[in-house]
């Protein structure tokens, strides 16, 4: 039997789901979009959940796309399926919660983005990878823009460099930069567990009405566009460079090669 790369619970009024497949750093395959999403459903349907607390195991909370997954579906499926899961955090009736203590990059930081609360421990770092590649952080862009002040989406965005929790506190992208993150996380969960399911959903629903606007004026020509940039040459060679660990031809910028050996020595 297959084993799960997504792993859901519920206790003391709360859905803990977890990403939980270290060994390709909790990429965002297809089949982990669809449990994550599946995850999601369930938690919204379950009258004994008040909140959901999403997390990871190993050293890296997502490492975005994954990139060795080409070929099940179409690019534009899959720029599809992001958009979907992003929606489905933003507009789920009940609080999502991130607890986060490792690297976070590309799709992991839309999922960041989407989250109601994050807490990120001293382990976490920060990167939106995307230009490096040949891509840009389009989907993902519904979700973290409207988290980041302007001058930051403007340097992070263009320049992919690394930062850690503090900084991304400061930035707006986390709530807290926490030494213990399950203890943050479960000091919001007990305030939640205060308020009415019904309260909790419509003062939800004022905080991410703006985001979701997004997605309905954006989603689809973002989708289009990301697909688009994936099947260039320039984004194809890039993606072949990351998966075999070096530098594309004729870049002296080695940044990359040192993330993915990082991540792999940390999901170890």
């Amino acid at each position: 039997m297959t084993e799960p790369l997504v792993r859901c619970s519920v206790g003391g009024g709360a859905a803990t789901v977890v990403l939980d497949s270290p060994h390709n750093r909790n990429a965002l395959s297809n089949r982990l979009v669809a449990e994550l999403h599946q995850g999601l459903a369930d938690a919204a349907e379950d009258p004994e959940v008040r909140a959901v607390v999403l997390t990871h195991t190993g050293g890296t909370f997502c490492a975005g796309a994954d990139l060795s997954d080409a070929g099940q579906s179409t690019t534009e499926e899959c720029s599809r399926a992001m958009a979907e899961l992003l929606r489905a955090i933003v507009e789920l009736p009940k609080p999502v919660l991130g607890r986060v203590d490792g690297h976070v990059r590309a799709g992991g930081m839309g999922l960041v983005g989407a989250c109601d609360v994050v807490a990120a421990g001293k382990r976490s770092t920060f990167s939106l990878t995307e230009a490096r590649l040949g891509l840009a952080p389009s989907i993902i862009s519904l979700t973290v823009l409207p988290r980041l002040t302007s001058r930051a989406a403007s340097r992070y965005f263009l320049t992919g460099e690394t930062f850690g929790p503090a900084q991304a506190e400061r930035l707006g992208l986390i709530t807290e930069a926490a030494e213990a993150p399950d203890a943050a996380v479960g000091a919001v969960l007990a305030q939640v567990r205060e308020c009415s399911p019904q309260g909790l959903a419509e003062s939800k629903r004022l905080t991410t009405a703006e985001v979701l606007a997004g997605f309905d004026e954006s989603a689809e020509l973002l989708a289009s566009r990301s697909a688009s940039l994936f099947e260039t040459p320039e984004a194809m060679e890039g993606m072949t460079a990351f998966l075999e660990k070096r530098a594309p031809p004729g870049r002296s910028d080695r940044a990359v090669v040192i993330d993915v050996i990082t991540w792999a020595r940390s999901s170890t």
